[in-house]
């Protein structure tokens, strides 16, 4: 699905993704897409340049993913993960937890993921010394262990965050594991381990071996190589 070699139309409504390779937060809407077994075109961005059309599509935040259904943009990726998840209800499992509570629970992970644990990840990377970065390895450490304890009681001793499938917050914490994977390498820290959890490194497995994961989830090398550019650039950005 890479360039717009796939495009879709349900009832005849055009499904297009704005978005990039290296993007977690784009392959959350990839991944909901795959579930639900819908067309699509993946319109890739350039990494550095907004495109007309990803500004027009979301003039607020000017950021990928954006998802456009018969002419409509939705933006942010865990609001399109909802949208794809309602727009196409009779196709596939459904993504959201169907029990209230569990719901919840899933939608108070997922916030935590972006707003605590994913920014201590890639403080990793914007670190300019060992002893900046520090601090943030020590807090993904302490993150990962808070979501061990959560997919025990999520799962319900099942295979997944949702139980027997990929749902909500499998896919906003899945999206992450490439870069995880990535950080691991440039650092030599190893930070899903079976030693300290158990259940992640097992969940880690299943969801990357998922038909609707494989095709979507970069190369640890290659993202590697990104991730050397990005340093380039932090390194180069002016203190604030």
């Amino acid at each position: 699905m890479e360039g717009g070699e796939r495009m879709a139309a349900v009832g005849g409504e055009e499904v297009k993704l704005l978005g990039g390779w290296a993007s977690p937060y784009v392959m959350r809407p990839r991944i909901a897409l795959n579930l639900k077994g819908v067309e699509y075109e993946f319109l890739e961005e350039s990494f550095g340049v907004k495109s007309e059309l990803l500004l027009k599509s979301n003039p607020v935040y000017k950021k990928i993913p954006v998802l456009i259904h018969a002419g409509k943009p939705i933006c942010e990726s865990m609001i399109i993960v909802q949208y794809i998840d309602e727009a196409w209800a009779a196709k596939g499992s459904a993504i959201l937890p169907s029990d209230p509570y569990d719901r919840a629970l899933h939608r108070f992970w997922a916030v935590y993921i972006d707003d605590k644990w994913f920014p201590s990840l890639s403080g990793i990377l914007r670190a300019q010394t060992e002893e900046s970065k520090a601090e943030p390895v020590e807090q993904v450490f302490a993150g990962l262990k808070l979501l061990e304890e959560a997919f025990e009681k999520c799962s319900k001793g099942k295979g997944f965050f949702g139980g027997d499938s990929i749902r909500y917050l499998d896919i906003a914490l899945g999206c992450f594991l490439g870069w995880l994977k990535a950080i691991e390498k440039m650092t030599g820290i190893k930070f899903l381990d079976e030693g300290k959890t158990p259940l992640l490194v097992g969940w880690m497995e299943r969801f990357c071996a998922n038909d609707a994961v494989k095709g979507v989830m970069p190369e640890t090398d290659k993202l590697v190589e990104f991730a050397k550019v990005l340093q380039a650039k932090f390194k180069a950005a002016p203190a604030k």
